[in-house]
């Protein structure tokens, strides 16, 4: 099957495998979950870095190299809608040849090294994960885009980087992971030089979430222990949080909410799957690449645990979906904001 593990990279013998590392991520996230109110959220390294090891090589497998959900028109392949809405928070930034960006929680660098390709700035990549960050550096490589990529591993609440060293920030479906939204804006805020702009796609709960309902609870924790996400906020909070460290909000609005003819961006998760890419996202896809893998882990090909990464991911897929259609959830809140002078 032409998909790679990292620990299948790294270890061909499938002895040690990877139910260790899944049995600890969930344990540490239940956990920290769990806390208190107001209580210190200790663990939020570990359990992204945990998360990302296990999940990388079947994110790229299944969704290509930009890890994230767009809204799509009838017509637009699914590359196409990834890079127009990557290509948006370029042109909302007005990055250009001389600026200096950064992309808080840059996955394996498939949005930033687009938008360094389109823009011409200069964008350096913040990544927790370093294994994420070996992938990013050679897809750098490989686009002969290293004069305009950058990448700096450490924790995006703590930036190893001045105060006021950008021109811009941009955030693409990664500021979700933080603890809390106080702690992450006011890091982007720090590192944003006077006058300069923050814009990302966040996710967010609608007005439409009844935190009464069983059901849709059900849907939140699922996309939440499946994502990484200790909590998936509401467009409120965002925004007051964004007010709170200082920001001047320019816009906020729900890409999901599209006017005129267009393809939900749940889509993917569901779809009939008419070319191969789509195809191993779908429904039908995820089930033949699930039961391939547990195939390839019986024969010890595979490491141990795989299965079990996999169902996880498969439980949050579909929850992904169902929010999706009942209107809960977005993956696409835009904020578009400024540090004043």
């Amino acid at each position: 099957m032409p998909f790679r593990l990292s620990r299948t990279m790294k270890d061909n013998s499938g002895t040690s495998g990877v139910a260790p590392e899944i049995s600890e991520y969930e344990e540490r996230f239940r956990a920290d979950q769990s806390r208190s109110p107001g209580e210190t959220a200790g663990d939020y390294k570990k359990i992204n870095e945990l998360y990302y090891d296990l999940v990388t090589d079947f994110f790229e497998y299944g969704w290509g190299k930009s890890f994230h959900f767009a809204p799509r028109v009838p017509g637009e392949s699914f590359r196409a809608s990834l890079a127009r809405h990557e290509r948006n928070l370029s042109q909302a930034l007005e990055l250009r040849p001389g600026m200096v960006a950064a992309d808080f929680g840059c996955g394996i660098g498939g949005p930033l090294l687009e938008i360094a390709r389109f823009s011409g700035a200069k964008i350096v990549g913040i990544n927790i994960n370093g294994y994420q960050l070996e992938r990013a550096r050679q897809l750098a490589g490989e686009a002969d885009l290293t004069h305009l990529a950058e990448f700096l591993q450490c924790d995006f609440l703590h930036v190893e980087t001045p105060d006021e060293s950008f021109d811009a920030v941009y955030s693409i479906e990664a500021t979700c992971c933080a603890p809390d939204k106080l702690s992450i804006y006011g890091e982007i805020f720090r590192v944003l030089k006077p006058g300069a702009r923050f814009a990302a796609y966040e996710y967010c709960m609608t007005d439409r979430f009844d935190p009464q309902s069983p059901v849709q609870l059900k849907l939140k924790g699922e996309i939440e222990l499946g994502g990484s996400l200790l909590n998936i906020d509401d467009p409120q909070t965002v925004v007051d949080a964004l007010r709170s460290v200082g920001f001047e909000v320019l816009e906020t609005r729900d890409l999901a909410l599209q006017t005129g003819p267009s393809i939900p961006w749940y889509e993917p998760l569901v779809g009939s799957g008419i070319s191969f890419a789509s195809f191993r996202s779908s429904n039908v896809g995820r089930w033949v690449t699930l039961n391939s893998v547990r195939v390839l882990e019986t024969l010890r090909i595979a490491p141990k645990g795989s299965v079990r990464v996999l169902e996880t991911l498969e439980l949050c897929a579909a929850a992904l979906a169902e929010a999706g259609r009942l209107g809960i959830f977005t993956p696409m809140y835009f904020i578009h904001a400024r540090k004043p002078e």
